[in-house]
């Protein structure tokens, strides 16, 4: 298991990442109220709230529902699905933040997050189980990161089995190694209903992703063209 703790880059960051933390903050704001539904009304009341509240691809692809597209980025199933979410969110979301600027980084992070739930929407059109959370967007996040910064490194707690170290990884190795893995497992889950409810949407991942890298060359093409 590979735990990203913080990020090591050529030029310092100059801004105090605003968008990175509300977003991290409201994402924190809309668990607590998830914890509430369940410990007031129960597990069946949580689980109305993911489905009205979360991306269901066949009632997207009627037409129905469309909100939810922007709704599911801030719905988490389970502390561990937040807590993996905000800590890359902030490892890497502060510095894309840095050199996009507050409210460009605000529209990339929705975008990316369109993006990666009609990437998963294409996968199973037809599945009415809900899809939630930010890991489509935090994907794209990952995507600019990588070229932006290309020559930056990973502070990584790195634990397996017995071993256990915080090393210097190149981003490039660490986010590669990343992207290779969600891909795999994309392959595998092909054909299957997969969700970040019972498990990991992992073409939103790769959708945000690609979405992310596409967008960040966009960014880098227009401004050596304004210059």
């Amino acid at each position: 298991m590979f735990i990203p703790i913080g990020t090591e880059e050529p030029q310092p960051r100059r801004k105090f990442p605003i968008m990175t933390i509300l977003l991290i903050l409201i994402n924190i704001a809309v668990y607590i109220f998830e914890t509430q539904i369940a410990f007031e009304q129960g597990t069946y009341a949580l689980d109305v709230f993911m489905t009205r509240y979360g991306v269901v691809p066949a009632l997207i692809m009627r037409g129905q529902s469309l909100v939810t597209l922007l709704t599911s980025m801030f719905i988490h199933a389970g502390l561990t699905h937040i807590l993996f979410n905000m800590l890359f969110l902030l490892v890497f979301g502060d510095n894309v933040e840095d050199r996009l600027g507050h409210l460009a980084f605000l529209i990339f992070y929705l975008v990316t997050g369109l993006i990666a739930s009609f990437s998963q929407i294409a996968v199973d059109p037809t599945s009415m189980i809900p899809s939630v959370g930010a890991s489509g967007a935090i994907a794209g996040v990952l995507g600019a990161y990588l070229v932006l910064f290309p020559h930056g490194y990973v502070r990584a707690f790195i634990f397996l089995g017995l071993f256990m170290r915080i090393s210097r990884v190149p981003a490039i190795i660490f986010i590669g190694l990343w992207f290779v893995i969600q891909f795999l497992n994309g392959m595998i889950t092909l054909g299957v209903a997969t969700t970040e409810t019972g498990g990991v949407a992992y073409w939103a991942h790769i959708g945000g992703f690609v979405g992310g890298v596409v967008l960040a060359m966009a960014y880098l093409v227009s401004r050596g063209r304004r210059s």
